[in-house]
């Protein structure tokens, strides 16, 4: 019997280890913390074997194939032992790949991929699709295809998931945007980060699409060096020869093969401009997927919005606050920064990932009056910023943030959580970030 074992008992280890024991492998998981309470009652469940807060390696390193959670990086002890007895490695994604027909919509890029792969499936759900959510939000697709399978998936999917992606195959693959991010997983070197993100179109055939925006710098330079085989649907805001989505005379307008269809712009649900570019990209998956035009008009009228992402929170004082923690880049802190109308408090800081903040400085300029930095250290912060707003002040709460930023706002401000950085020096993730935040507010 083929022994496969799991490294990471989260959402992605857990899912992977019940598909591989339904497939009828021998497997182990191991994972260097805690397992969540929910996770060991579903490896007991199946009845499989689990170690927590350890790496037993005699137990790993007698594997066939190793299936590594997405978090743990390559430089992990565990991780260079299992390279050094060139043990093959894949993720979850991969390996639920291998069992299921289902049609796969797969959303990369380093803004806006959970909006558009929750937009995306919202759309499909609308028009009676049998289809799942998965990847980095919702359940793990392994966990789907080993439980009950659906005739299609929204798969968002991040860099560190597309590198363990072999055989993999993506019916619609969406590129939505390329900027620096996660550098200190890729050495620094920002090509390493886009070949990633490229892997989402490996393996496509003639009859499967690519979705991308026409004006990414970064994607346009990668085109001309790669012989894409899907055929393309490329998104502006402008219409160009070639183009499949756009906006003319304030209205979104779809054109494609399968269908075309157009809708006013002041009907869609969500606002600004990087929320466009969001919507033009699930429009178009779903054109793609043969949704009526009825269900995607619908849909992009009635979607709500993803929880951290430009979330409003509460007016207080004439004072409103917004949650946008999942901006954990400078990129999508430029976004949300170039839709605020109102002056500003910005929060920022954590966990550093080699952020260049030249990208927002015109922009806090601009719109900002003051600075909260929220982090262990904030010297890269100080360093950049002082001297270029008005008012910085330091925090090493969410409390004290907020209390600052009540103190600092005038009516008619926007605080704006946005912190450019991940979350893990003082928070458990970017979703205790943002509810610690919602939760000073509303006892403001």
């Amino acid at each position: 019997m083929r022994r496969i074992v799991v490294l990471g008992a989260g959402e992605s280890g857990a899912g992977a280890a019940v598909l591989a024991k339904v497939k009828g492998f021998d497997v182990f998981v191991s994972d260097s913390s805690a397992i969540k309470p929910e996770y060991r009652e579903l490896l007991d469940k199946y009845e499989i074997p689990w170690e927590e807060k350890q790496h037993t390696l005699p137990l790993i390193l007698n594997a066939d194939e190793i299936v590594k959670s997405p978090g743990i990086p390559e430089k992990a002890p565990v991780i260079q032992a299992i390279l050094e007895k060139k043990i093959p490695m894949i993720s979850e994604i991969e390996l639920a790949g291998r069992y299921t027909r289902a049609k796969m919509i797969c959303i990369t890029g380093s803004n806006g991929k959970t909006t558009t792969t929750m937009l995306t499936w919202h759309i499909l759900q609308r028009g009676g699709l049998d289809v799942g959510l998965a990847g980095n939000v919702g359940q793990s697709l392994a966990l789907q295809v080993a439980e009950g399978d659906h005739d299609y998936y929204v798969v968002e999917l991040s860099s560190f998931q597309l590198d363990y992606m072999f055989d993999f195959r993506a019916d619609v693959a969406v590129l939505l945007n390329i900027t620096p991010d996660h550098l200190d997983r890729y050495h620094y070197n920002m090509q390493e980060y886009v070949d990633a993100k490229f892997r989402i179109i490996q393996n496509q055939r003639p009859e499967d699409a690519f979705v991308y925006w026409n004006d990414d710098p970064i994607i346009r330079r990668e085109l001309g060096k790669r012989v894409i085989t899907a055929r393309q649907f490329p998104f502006s805001l402008t219409r160009k020869e070639g183009i499949r989505a756009f906006i003319e005379n304030h209205v979104l307008v779809i054109d494609t093969p399968e269908q075309c269809f157009e809708m006013e712009q002041e009907a869609l649900a969500l606002q600004g401009t990087h929320n466009l570019y969001n919507m033009m990209a699930s429009a178009l998956s779903a054109n793609l997927a043969h949704v009526k035009k009825d269900s995607i008009r619908q849909a992009l009228s009635d979607f709500t919005g993803v929880e951290h992402r430009l979330e409003k929170v509460a007016t207080v004082g004439g004072v409103q606050y917004i949650n946008d923690s999942k901006a954990t880049n400078v990129n999508s802190c430029w976004y949300a920064l170039e839709s605020m109308t109102t002056p500003v408090v910005l929060i920022l800081g954590g966990t550093d990932k080699g952020n260049d903040y030249t990208e927002i400085e015109a922009l806090v300029k601009e719109k900002v009056h003051s600075l909260v930095f929220l982090g262990v250290d904030n010297d890269k912060l100080h360093k950049f910023f002082d001297g270029k707003v008005p008012e910085i002040r330091d925090a090493r709460s969410m409390r004290e943030a907020v209390d600052l930023c009540s103190q600092m706002a005038r009516e008619g401000d926007t605080v704006l959580l946005s912190p450019c950085c991940a979350s893990f020096d003082l928070f458990k993730s970017y979703e205790d970030r943002g509810r610690q935040f919602k939760d000073c507010v509303r006892n403001l």
